[in-house]
This record gives C-alpha cells, sequence and structure tokens, in this order.
C-alpha cells in the first residue's frame, strides 16, 4: 500500500532547493514512493470536527530551472495520511499556534505528525534552553528594563533577542558603554510590554556557530559552522553567514546527550541544536535548516536516515 506524506510549508515556488530541508525531505520520500501531499497553512479547515485541508499531489525535481509540479486541489481529511511533515517557518504567532491545534486532532484522527503539534507550542526554541541549565551560557529572560541593565552589569558583553524570530533577526551585541543599550532593550521589550531574551556574549563566535541535527535525539556526526560575515556577530545563513563542515567534538556529544531523552519523550523527532563555544544557545524545531549543505559536503543522506526512523515507526 502506498504510503502518504503530508506536508505544510511556506509557498514551494519561494524555495532555495539548495539550502531547503524540506525540499530534501520531499526528494527522499518521492524516491521511496510516498505519496506526497502538499499544503499551506492556509489550506488547513476544520469541519464538524474532522480536519481537512485543500492538498495538492507533489512530484520534485533537484532541477534548479523547475524543481516542482502540483496536481489540482483536492479535499484530504489529515487523518488520513501517514505522516505530516510540520515546516512551516516561523513566525511562531498566534496563527502558528491554531495550525498546532488543528494538527494536533489529525493525529487523534490517525495521522503522525512530525514534530508532535503539543510539543511545537510548548517548547520554544529560546526559552526551552532553560530546561538544560547546564548546557547553556548565563541567560536572563525577563521585560523589565531594570533587569536588563543588571544582567548588562554583571556580564558586561551580552546579546539580547526576541522569542519568537528566526534567521538573526533583530539580535544585538550589547556592551556594557553602549550609548544605544537603553533603546536596544526598550525596542525588544516594547517598553516592558514584552519578554526578551539575553545571553552572555560568547566569543567564540568568531569561530562560528555550530548547527548539529538530531534525529530521534541521535546526532548526525557532523555540524554546520556557520561563519558570521564581516562585521557581523550572527552565525545565521540568512545574515550572510559562510558555511563549513566539522565532525562532531566530545562536549558537542555530551551536549546531545543531556537533551536527548526530553526531545524523544516529547516526540521532537527533527531538532536542530545551535551551539556556540561549549553552550547551546537554540533548539530549533520548527523547520530546522542545514541537511542540503551537511549532505552535499559529507556526501551523506541526513533526509534517507529521518524516512529510515519514520517508516520503522508507521510499521509499528
Amino acid at each position: 500500500m502506498t504510503k502518504k506524506l503530508g506536508i505544510v510549508m511556506d509557498p514551494i515556488q519561494g524555495i532555495s532547493i539548495s539550502k531547503d530541508s524540506s525540499f530534501a525531505m520531499l526528494l527522499e520520500a518521492q524516491s521511496r514512493g510516498w505519496q506526497i501531499n502538499y499544503m499551506q497553512q492556509s489550506d488547513i479547515a476544520l469541519c464538524d470536527g474532522v480536519v481537512t485541508a485543500s492538498t495538492r499531489r507533489l512530484s520534485v525535481e533537484d532541477n534548479p530551472d523547475r524543481w516542482f509540479d502540483l496536481s489540482e486541489p483536492e479535499n484530504t481529511a489529515l487523518g488520513s495520511l501517514d505522516i505530516i511533515l510540520m515546516r512551516k517557518d516561523p513566525p511562531f504567532d498566534m496563527e502558528f499556534v491554531y495550525t498546532t491545534y488543528l494538527l494536533e486532532l489529525a493525529e487523534e484522527q490517525g495521522s503522525r505528525v512530525i514534530n508532535r503539534p503539543a510539543a511545537l507550542r510548548n517548547y520554544n526554541e529560546k526559552l526551552s534552553t532553560a530546561r538544560f541549565p547546564q548546557c547553556c551560557a548565563p541567560t536572563l529572560v525577563a521585560r523589565r528594563h531594570t533587569d536588563f541593565m543588571a544582567f548588562l552589569t554583571t556580564h558586561r558583553h551580552i546579546v539580547i533577542k526576541p522569542l519568537d524570530s528566526m534567521g538573526g533577526e533583530s539580535v544585538f551585541m550589547v556592551h556594557e558603554n553602549d550609548n544605544n543599550r537603553n533603546v536596544i532593550i526598550e525596542t525588544l521589550t516594547d517598553h516592558g510590554r514584552r519578554f526578551a531574551m539575553a545571553q552572555r556574549y560568547l566569543p567564540e563566535i568568531v569561530s562560528g556557530d555550530k548547527r548539529i541535527l538530531l534525529i530521534n535525539g541521535s546526532p548526525i556526526p557532523y555540524a554546520l559552522i556557520r561563519m558570521p560575515a564581516a562585521g557581523d556577530s550572527r552565525g545565521n545563513l540568512a545574515a550572510g553567514a559562510t558555511t563549513q563542515g566539522t565532525q562532531l567534538t566530545d562536549r558537542d556529544y555530551w551536549l546531545c546527550e543531556q537533551v536527548a531523552p526530553a526531545l524523544r519523550d516529547n516526540g521532537l523527532i527533527f531538532v536542530g541544536l545551535d551551539i556556540i563555544g561549549n553552550y547551546i544557545t537554540e533548539i530549533n524545531i520548527t523547520s530546522p535548516t542545514c541537511i542540503r549543505e551537511l549532505d552535499n559536503i559529507y556526501g551523506i543522506n541526513i533526509a534517507g536516515t529521518l524516512f529510515d526512523f519514520i517508516e520503522k515507526q508507521i510499521e509499528k
């Protein structure tokens, strides 16, 4: 019987196939004979207790000139799909939260969602690091200006960022004597009306921000180092970082071991850890990237490892 895959993602016509991890997953699913049902967030609906979507059958090709083909829309009960990949990029707004509620119902109606919708809500990609303080540099999450100033006074050089962004957006590096420190804090907290995160600045960022991918808590043995662009301190590809591969260190494996049980227990199957120096800075669970880059550097097939796991799960 043909296995049925659903994928919730941003418009496929706008992706960069050389960097898109969702595209790597689609290529792998197609190579295994899965039927692929493509949908965007806006296609999902709930009627009389049944979660459906206006889906399109999708075929893909590793061709930068024409990488996809879509059928006409058809109404699909999401519970009829074997697996749904939730790969919608942030922002993590209320629409994203509502989508996780609908996908949670789809799970109850027979599908399996990766990553689990309840965990997508409960594991904020930045706040979730607080569950593993032994793995993190000193961190503050607050709204009050005085709290950030005290943290800055203690550590003298910090990074401040919002809790709901991605790709290095609105990440600020602040020195104790920075003339803009007040306005940065006011902007990120909306004058104390929003929570923001501060972390002690890690000078190891000059050697790059390391992305480690885990499948059901088990790390891929290679990581992607994202080197900040000249004059920048953000190791994000969206912020112009360049990349190189590296093997995991003993410390990297130890960090993965610390978080793996919680990831497995919460149905977080495909996860990206961001590491600077010896510390985890974020736990990426919404739509982690870097499959394509690591595959190209090391001649591996990360999506293949993921689908090996998926197929074992649906055979149980």
